[in-house]
């Protein structure tokens, strides 16, 4: 039998086609059993990789020219046929303008009722100040949505009515001297309102009237990458000057001591400041410009390398009566950097307590001096005597030794400051 034969041959055939069947179908069979006995592999969150949203936007642009590529044929084909138009693209235009409206505003519902709860949970102001900070945002929110919404519904309505038509000639309209004044008084009144309240707001931050009855507190907060160096006055109640070609080792913030009212500064590694009662930060950066945030406040301002800025503000809420508020156990106020300050930038943190006055002078007590003895004797200043309580008596009482230790460190300030 020859090759040609055999090839068309139909029993040949035939068999060739059960055995491909056979061997296509014992194929499946092995890497179904394969399937069966392997290993699950876990794929992960797809959803959340950057690359699945870029394919999908990618995937969604192939798919729109497609169906533009098809509507191109469909008009060509009837072009070249003589018959009339087929879609009325003003139509379609003015339909599309109609669902971008309505899908539109169901994203600012959307938006208000998800991502706008953020608003309404956000921390209630533990500051006078930031009680009108408040209220500024919230009036802003509010006229700017209606706005918004007034605006945009009157923008595509405009474009679905008054969409091109043959039935119909459009009408020169050139001027409306009643329109020009209402869209030019009206915002600038309400423009007008918010910044004039944002200008008053800012003044009575800024721009505080001393009650010599309620001084501000003083502390001195000082930043550099990345970390914030907090400084409190001693029993003057003033904060001494500092001088940046005094930095060294043991003078990391360049503490000039011939001022006298450096002498009794101290170091503090929180801030602790008592309720109700004014608060002014003296903010300096040692290297680049860092942003000194507390947001529970509505606090934040940099702090510039060679300027020396200023923030006051008065607390009203405890540390303890906002854990109570927030029925939250472990709050604390904090302090942040809101600069790209560098690497580091989100360690720069700092724990800040609202206390009670009582509280807050017992732990003014407890902070240390900025100066110590190393630099006593750099700055050739004398080095107080220590007490040296006797070696086979106890004192009396632990009240009774902190109460002479004290004393002692008084006597030693005054000194020096003669």
């Amino acid at each position: 039998m020859s090759l040609r034969k055999l090839i068309v041959n139909k029993t040949m055939a035939a068999l060739t086609v059960l055995f491909t069947v056979f061997s296509s179908a014992n194929a499946f069979a092995q890497e179904a059993a394969a399937a069966a006995t392997a290993k699950p592999v876990d794929m992960g969150p797809v959803h959340q990789n950057a690359l699945f949203y870029v394919l999908l936007f990618l995937l969604l642009c192939l798919f729109i020219a497609i169906v533009g590529k098809a509507l191109k044929v469909y008009e060509l084909t009837r072009e070249t046929q003589g018959k009339p138009e087929g879609i009325n693209w003003n139509t379609v235009n003015a339909v599309i303008f109609a669902l971008f409206l309505v899908v539109g505003l169901y994203g600012v519902y959307w938006e208000y009722t998800v991502h706008g709860t953020m608003i309404s949970h956000m921390h209630e102001a533990a500051s006078e100040h930031g009680q009108r900070i408040d209220e500024m945002f919230k009036l802003t929110l509010i006229i700017t949505t209606i706005v918004f919404i007034l605006t945009h519904i009157v923008l595509f309505a405009f474009a679905y009515f008054y969409r091109a038509s043959d039935k119909r000639k459009a009408y020169y309209y050139p001027h409306n001297n009643t329109i020009e004044k209402i869209w030019t008084i009206v915002p600038a009144l309400v423009l007008t309102l918010l910044v004039l309240k944002g200008f008053l707001t800012w003044r009575s931050i800024f721009y505080k009237v001393e009650d010599p009855k309620n001084r501000a507190i003083n502390i001195e907060v000082t930043s550099s990458q990345f970390l914030w160096e907090i400084r409190y006055p001693g029993t003057d109640a003033i904060v001494g000057k500092k001088n940046y070609k005094l930095i060294t080792a043991i003078n990391s913030l360049g503490i000039d001591f011939k001022d006298k009212n450096s002498l009794d500064d101290l170091m503090a590694e929180e801030i602790v400041i008592p309720v109700n009662k004014p608060v002014r930060f003296i903010l300096t950066s040692k290297d680049v410009i860092h942003s000194f945030y507390m947001p529970h406040f509505r606090v934040q301002l940099n702090t510039v390398p060679g300027m020396t800025s200023y923030f006051e503000f008065t607390p009203t809420i405890t540390t303890e009566e906002m854990k109570t508020k927030l029925n939250d156990p472990k709050f604390n106020y904090i302090l942040l950097c809101a600069k790209i300050c560098g690497a580091n930038h989100f360690n720069m943190q700092k724990n800040v307590r609202v206390v009670s006055e009582k509280e807050y002078q017992e732990w003014l007590t407890k902070q240390t001096p900025y100066l110590t003895n190393d630099l006593r004797k750099a700055f050739n200043l004398p080095v107080p005597v220590e007490a040296a309580a006797p070696a086979a008596t106890e004192a009396p009482a632990d009240t009774t030794a902190t109460a002479a230790k004290v004393a002692l460190d008084v006597k030693n300030q005054l000194a020096l400051k003669k």
